[in-house]
């Protein structure tokens, strides 16, 4: 069924990018699981392609597109799991804190070189002690004249290796009550003295994505990289994460659709009993569970999107539409890999990655229960005495 969200401009678009993200990035995955971590070389041709940042301001190199143009891109590389090439962390969420709470400065000075795919993207919250209460996050920012000296760690920074340019949460005032109006945002080049990355995690899933520690010791920082004002980090951020969940959605409701059409691929082939396993009829009621619930929660997401091209608030939303889409997702890879019996538990079938990479996706960009608690408050049910 045609999806209505997009034009047949965008349709022209998809097939544009469909075609680079088979040729150019599809070969590469193997080897970015391998490995832990991407390649600049496809960065650079992400972005010479006009493939980064299409929602980005023309002036600055981008398109000037709606947002739907930056979801096309990430569904096809979510198509072919290409999870190593954190296109929309980049793209859509760490580069719109710069469009909207840049400096003109700022923006003209990072701005191109993202969109060109030159300078890599990555924003550090969480903490080895702090996760979801981005309140109380320890790293501190100390203003020395012209500077900002950091002190502090994170974990579990997406892109930690390979980024040029890190958005981090810090603390420019540690006694400030409330804890949040204490947070400010600062930006951190990768050859900023002080600055240390760590280890490139080993994780269960995304193995092709450079997850990192990353230190900050006495990392001095001019005070013109500060992004936006002292004590607005937090308000920025909340602004922000209604795109950052609604991206989350956009991905895991695509991957859900890949490991479903490679199950019933399987099925019909695989045989059992004299028979394909698609003609039994325990196979072809899951099969039809799941493809119910994935056009249900594309639906949902479309809705969504086209909602977010118009502005609206959909904080209550897009926390349903992540916690729904990814804990979804873990149920479609589950029943797709027992489909395909031992195999499924074989590394050389993509099922195998699909259940790994599922479980990270209820967990980052703000936990599922963190999820519910959003919505709960929303629907005005948080009547503590």
């Amino acid at each position: 069924m045609r999806r209505e969200i997009f034009t047949e401009e965008h349709e022209m678009f998809r097939e544009q990018v469909r075609r680079f993200v088979e040729a150019e990035i599809e070969p590469k995955v193997a080897e970015w699981n391998r490995n832990g971590i991407s390649d600049r070389e496809s960065w650079r041709k992400m972005g010479a392609a006009g493939f980064l940042g299409p929602n980005a301001p023309a002036e600055y190199g981008g398109a000037g597109a709606d947002f739907l143009y930056d979801a096309i891109v990430m569904e096809e590389l979510a198509r072919v799991r290409a999870h190593g090439l954190m296109m929309g962390l980049h793209s859509d969420i760490c580069m719109p804190y710069i469009t909207t709470y840049g400096t003109e400065e700022q923006k003209k000075r990072y701005l191109p070189k993202a969109i060109a795919g030159e300078l890599i993207l990555a924003i550090a919250m969480t903490e080895p002690s702090t996760g979801s209460d981005l309140a109380a996050v320890r790293t501190t920012a100390r203003r020395d004249g012209d500077h900002y000296v950091i002190n502090g760690s994170k974990i579990f920074i997406s892109n930690g290796q390979l980024a040029d340019l890190v958005i981090v949460v810090t603390k420019t005032d540690p006694n400030a009550k409330p804890a949040h109006r204490g947070i400010s945002l600062i930006l951190v080049e990768g050859n900023a003295p002080g600055f240390v990355r760590g280890r490139k995690l080993d994780k269960l899933g995304f193995k092709g994505q450079d997850t990192s520690e990353l230190f900050f010791e006495d990392c001095r920082v001019p005070a013109t990289n500060l992004l936006g004002k002292e004590g607005q980090g937090f308000k920025m951020l909340m602004e922000k994460l209604q795109q950052e969940r609604l991206v989350c959605a956009v991905g895991a409701i695509e991957s859900a659709r890949r490991c479903l059409d490679d199950t019933i691929a399987y099925t019909k082939q695989r045989r059992a009993f004299g028979q394909p396993i698609a003609s039994f009829q325990n196979t072809q009621f899951k099969l039809a569970e799941m493809a119910t619930e994935i056009e249900v929660g594309r639906a949902f997401v479309d809705r969504l999107m086209a909602a977010h091209v118009r502005h609206e608030d959909l904080v209550t939303e897009v926390s349903m539409a992540k916690w729904w889409t990814t804990e979804l997702l873990k149920k479609v890879s589950s029943q797709c890999l027992q489909l395909f019996g031992g195999y499924g538990f074989m590394m050389e079938y993509p099922v195998a990655t699909d259940y790994a990479d599922a479980a990270v996706q209820a967990i980052y960009a703000g936990t599922n229960e963190i999820m519910k608690v959003i919505i709960a408050r929303r629907m005005g049910l948080d009547i503590r005495e």
